[in-house]
């Protein structure tokens, strides 16, 4: 089984993201979902700890199954897809939001 630890600083979810960007998607849908790290863990089979851990962007690693079985739980998917030489439209929108902010 592959895993995605500290030193695959990315993982494609849309658009790359780190592992604190991914555990801040992984918190937000299951607050939104009105769950508790511990229903969560409950629910997968994982300890509230590991939970914590994936959502605060400190876990050592993640294996591909157990982010799997988060992103199921939570109505999410992962998507790998060939990554592109020029950024997509939503990249461009993004990066133009955060310019506009920052202004």
């Amino acid at each position: 089984m592959h895993n995605l630890n500290n030193s695959d600083k990315r993982i494609v979810y849309g658009a790359l993201m780190t592992l604190a960007e991914l555990g801040r998607k992984l918190r937000d849908t299951r607050k939104a979902r009105h769950l508790s790290q511990g229903e969560l863990a409950a629910s997968l089979g994982m300890s509230r700890a590991t939970i914590s851990a994936i959502e605060n962007g400190t876990v050592g690693e993640i294996g591909v199954r157990k982010l799997m079985a988060l992103g199921t739980a939570l109505g999410l998917e992962l998507l790998l897809d060939t990554r592109r030489d020029h950024p997509t439209l939503q990249e461009l929108r993004e990066e133009r939001r955060a310019s506009n902010s920052s202004a």
